[in-house]
């Protein structure tokens, strides 16, 4: 017989049992909470340039072409340059000249110091019979020994002047010779590191200045893109910058290819700008596949905390009042009791217990109104089911 039934008998007056009001509720469980921020923004080459010439020149060949895929130091374009092939001629030649000025240089030291021990010897001699034998000598002898001696030393003194002139005169050759075979190396035109080749600015015959005049760079060879490590520029809200840290991972979403990338925060500009309120963050993206393609649209979700093995409960089982919260808790027997419970981390649809509750209670999330403490329940309980992508 139904408990919820009227019931009477003869000569008995009528009895209503009341109804056990059925309630929707769930358990708390255990498990990760993160809170997370998602922000979009397009994919940027790590680094782009445009590729010019060291110095001027005709565009001989052009090896690459948009599109391209290059790798550090690959020759992109070689320049004809035949002023320098004159100039190398011309320098190895000053060097030739130099090296036989060195050779007879040292050859002239040579004879003077050959000359110069000569005459050393004889006025030593004649200085020594002076000595022993006084009056023996004349002193106008000595004295004509002692200035050829003299002389041959001066003769050595400009001889070593002279094979260092012509010594320096070489190295300022070589010197010249280094500088215009640094110039000739100019001609070949390398990649400056691994990318794509983005834009064609010259062709074949075309004369192509130097690029070195910061008033006027001059005509670019091509645009180099390094593509295998792309840049996200994130505008991190001002109430979240003091969260970010260098380091932190970020998952990355590319819609249009229905995938997920690993990203990373690398630099951020540490300054929130005044019209938008936001820091500029930058997470990096490999590329190893080439993949990813520079201005793909990309929503990046950041983690700002995690907690493993934590309690929580959904959102709406809570009745939330600032840090703290109220909860209909179903007893043993039951009944409806109300519990305060502590609360912490807070995702888009689930919440952290941090007191007033254990594991495997179970809490009313339906409404709630017409409850009160004491009550008998008949919880219908179910299993709680994160939103897809939540926390």
């Amino acid at each position: 017989m139904s408990t919820a039934c009227s019931r009477q008998t003869r000569g008995e007056p009528s009895v209503t049992t009341p109804t056990v009001p059925v309630v929707a509720a769930t358990r708390v469980a255990r498990g990760t909470l993160e809170q997370t921020e998602v922000l979009s923004a397009e994919f940027r080459p790590f680094q782009v340039i445009d590729v010019h010439a060291k110095v001027a020149g005709y565009l001989k060949k052009i090896a690459v072409d948009v599109g391209d895929r290059v790798t550090e130091g690959q020759t992109l374009a070689v320049l004809e340059v035949p002023e320098l092939e004159n100039e190398l001629t011309r320098g190895q030649a000053a060097k030739s000249r130099s090296s036989s000025e060195v050779q007879r240089a040292a050859e002239e030291l040579a004879r003077a110091e050959s000359q110069h021990n000569a005459t050393h010897l004889v006025y030593q001699r004649l200085l020594g019979v002076s000595k022993t034998k006084p009056g023996l000598i004349a002193q106008q002898e000595l004295d004509d020994a002692l200035g050829r001696d003299q002389s041959a030393e001066a003769s050595i003194s400009a001889a070593k002047a002279a094979l260092t002139s012509t010594k320096d005169a070489v190295n300022v050759a070589q010197a010249d010779i280094e500088k215009i075979q640094t110039m000739t190396a100019y001609t070949r035109i390398t990649a400056p590191f691994a990318g794509v080749v983005t834009k064609r600015y010259a062709d074949t015959g075309a004369m192509v200045p130097a690029g070195t005049n910061s008033a006027n760079n001059g005509l670019p060879i091509v645009q180099l893109s390094q593509n295998n490590l792309l840049r996200l520029v994130l505008p991190v809200p001002e109430a979240i910058v003091n969260r970010i840290r260098i380091g932190q991972l970020v998952k990355v979403h590319v819609n249009s290819l229905q995938r997920d990338f690993p990203g990373t925060v690398k630099r951020f500009s540490d300054m929130v700008s005044t019209s938008t309120r936001t820091m500029n963050t930058e997470v990096d993206v490999p590329n190893d596949g080439l993949v990813l393609i520079p201005g793909m649209y990309a929503e990046a979700l950041i983690t700002l905390e995690h907690r493993e093995n934590a309690l929580y409960l959904p959102l709406e089982a809570l009745s939330l009042q600032g840090k703290t919260a109220t909860a209909y808790v179903v007893d043993a027997d039951q009944k409806v009791a109300l519990r305060k419970v502590g609360i912490g981390l807070e995702t888009p649809d689930r919440i952290e217990v941090v007191s007033g509750l254990d594991e495997g209670d179970i809490v009313i999330t339906g409404n709630r109104s017409g409850l009160a403490a004491g009550q008998r329940v008949a919880p219908k309980v179910t299993e709680f089911q994160a939103k897809k992508g939540g926390a």
